[in-house]
């Protein structure tokens, strides 16, 4: 991805989302552009309009911690927007971002065995893990029962925003589609800040772009965001409704995967449900189903 384009069209998109009462300057009559001008984040950031120009030009390469901080508190930025104009101030510079080392291969290597054995522990919860480009690569029994309308039958990996944007069974599963949707893009935006070299990354942004209007708008709009943890609505086909607690846990042998728990509220309907459904998994299980070979 080019660097500079993502540098220019963040700064612009954020810019334009906060209002001058929100920075606390006169807005005063005839704006003709949404949000602040350049010259006032200039001035809020305490730099020269010259250098805030070249910024938002793209020119992002050597921009101090100091800018950057000084940015951030202009635009108002929340931590995530600023962890992301961070890594594309680094990789602008050529660092490796966030510590994480370039990627081996375009595609996700097999999960160690002994991940697989931790997951499988988790006998109670939803557990799986997925890589930068949203691949869902290893899951426990309760898991593959879960988001079986997304492992489906094929063989190729499950992808949660193939699933989300490509597959018509997401508007079912995902009562909420919209949040869904842009919680996903926004996760892939800071993901593509942190390793712009990520051509699996990119090929995967293309390929969505080029089939998904909404996918195409989303990521036009340059939201970021961590998943870290929350609640989530689904509709499962064998269950029903469930609202589950998420939190999401680095893998710091596998930098770029995370472990991903969701956990119903103990005696609630949806732990119910949760516990009907690893019932249904392990009978699937014994009688050599589907779910068991997923």
């Amino acid at each position: 991805m080019d660097n500079r384009a993502e540098v220019r069209e963040f700064l612009t998109s954020r810019r334009a989302k906060v209002t001058p009462d929100q920075a606390g300057i006169v807005g005063g009559a005839n704006r003709r552009v949404p949000g602040l001008r350049r010259t006032e984040v200039a001035m809020l950031a305490g730099v020269s309009v010259e250098y805030y120009a070249k910024l938002e030009r793209g020119a992002l390469a050597g921009a101090s911690s100091s800018v950057l901080d000084a940015l951030s508190r202009a635009l108002l930025l929340d931590d995530t927007e600023r962890a992301h104009l961070f890594d594309l101030a680094r990789a602008a510079d050529g660092i490796p971002t966030s510590g994480r080392a370039r990627r081996r291969t375009a595609s996700s290597a097999a999960p160690r065995i002994s991940l697989q054995w931790a997951l499988e522990a988790l006998t109670g919860a939803v557990a799986f893990v997925r890589d930068q480009h949203q691949d869902l690569i290893a899951t426990n029994a309760l898991g593959r029962a879960f988001f079986s309308p997304l492992i489906g039958e094929g063989g190729r990996t499950p992808n949660l925003a193939r699933f989300q944007f490509l597959d018509p069974a997401s508007k079912d599963f995902y009562p909420d589609w919209d949040l869904f949707a842009e919680m996903c893009v926004a996760i892939m935006r800071a993901e593509a800040g942190r390793d712009p070299h990520d051509k699996a990354l990119q090929d995967l942004v293309g390929e969505l772009s080029t089939q998904s209007d909404v996918f195409r708008r989303l990521w036009a709009a340059h939201d970021v965001r961590q998943h870290g943890a929350g609640t989530k609505r689904y509709r499962h086909p064998i269950v029903g409704d469930v609202t589950l607690a998420y939190e999401e846990l680095a893998i710091t042998a596998e930098p770029g995967q995370v472990l991903m728990v969701y956990t119903a509220e103990p005696g609630s309907p949806s732990a119910e449900r949760l516990g009907l459904l690893a019932s249904w998994a392990a009978g699937n299980t014994r009688s050599g189903g589907a779910l068991h070979t997923a």
